[in-house]
């Protein structure tokens, strides 16, 4: 993974973005039913700043690219998904940078 490159910091976001879902669900019962907001409040602001810059590279790396419209939708799909991102770095970006060093 090489992070000077958009596909490399995307394969970063898409695990920290995967880490930060995961947080985010870890902290609800905090919240929920023990009534400690601070560890959701600030995974959740964590988790969206991640969220948004994720979109946002799903896009960037699609018009540099050029990738096709079904990547890019499952791409952005697997933002909603728990787990799903660290499936999309495996499976469709990884692939994508074996690609770039050849």
């Amino acid at each position: 993974m090489n992070i000077r490159t958009k596909l490399g910091q995307l394969q970063l976001l898409a695990i920290l973005e995967g880490i930060s879902f995961l947080s985010f669900g870890l902290t609800m019962p905090l919240k929920y039913m023990m009534e400690i907001k601070g560890p959701n409040y600030i995974v959740g602001m964590i988790h969206g700043f991640l969220f948004m810059a994720y979109c946002l590279w799903v896009l960037l790396v699609h018009f540099d690219r050029k990738m096709p419209i079904k990547k890019t939708a499952l791409l952005l799909i697997a933002s909603l998904i728990p787990f799903m991102t660290f499936w999309a770095e495996k499976k469709l970006l990884k692939p994508l940078q074996e690609e770039e060093l050849d």
